[in-house]
């Protein structure tokens, strides 16, 4: 199920102007200058996938009303068949796909990732924090994380757990890769 950026972008000003924050607010809320917020609000940046989250316990909504504009439904279990999550284009070379977006109250976010190499050998992924914990599944091809100053390559079958409050990014390496990925809520 596609997603489309501009109305992530437009549900999130919705959401705001019905809360009657102002940019000011949430751009602080967010740690992030105004502008930066402005441009992921008026859909001129990519929002960061962890920013996604903190507005969505901002605006105390699930994560599935950015990405959809409706609640999830499902209380017991969800069945997501290949090929049918949410999917969630955050940044070029990322391809995230939410796995249990229908699933009420969950405390953890299931995503399938496909990478795609940069055509840059050398190309850093640019790095990121949020909060909860964070675990990593490498289903295809390498993946390089990064996670404050170390480097780990992980290959098909490994498998890494970490505090994703720590900078951290990924890669594919030597051609794409695909990697499950599974985000707590932060529990603080």
């Amino acid at each position: 199920m596609p997603n489309n950026p501009a109305q992530i972008a437009a549900r999130i000003r919705e959401l705001r102007d019905i809360l009657e924050y102002s940019a000011v607010d949430v751009a602080a809320k967010l740690n992030i200058s105004e502008q930066d917020y402005l441009d992921f609000e008026n859909n001129v940046k990519s929002i960061p996938i962890s920013t996604l989250y903190e507005l969505a316990d901002l605006f105390n909504v699930d994560f599935t009303v950015l990405l959809t504009g409706e609640d999830p439904k499902m209380g017991d279990y969800t069945l997501v068949r290949a090929g049918q999550g949410v999917d969630v284009d955050r940044y070029p070379g990322y391809s995230f796909q939410s796995l249990a977006y229908n699933f009420k109250g969950r405390i953890m976010e299931p995503l399938y990732v496909c990478l795609e190499p940069h055509e840059d050998e050398a190309h850093e992924a640019s790095l990121v924090a949020h909060g909860g914990q964070e675990f990593n599944l490498v289903l295809e091809g390498t993946v390089k994380v990064v996670l404050g100053k170390h480097e780990f390559f992980l290959n098909a079958g490994d498998s890494f757990y970490f505090d994703p409050r720590i900078p951290h990014g990924q890669r594919a390496v030597g051609g794409p890769a695909k990697f499950v990925t599974i985000i707590s809520k932060d529990t603080k």
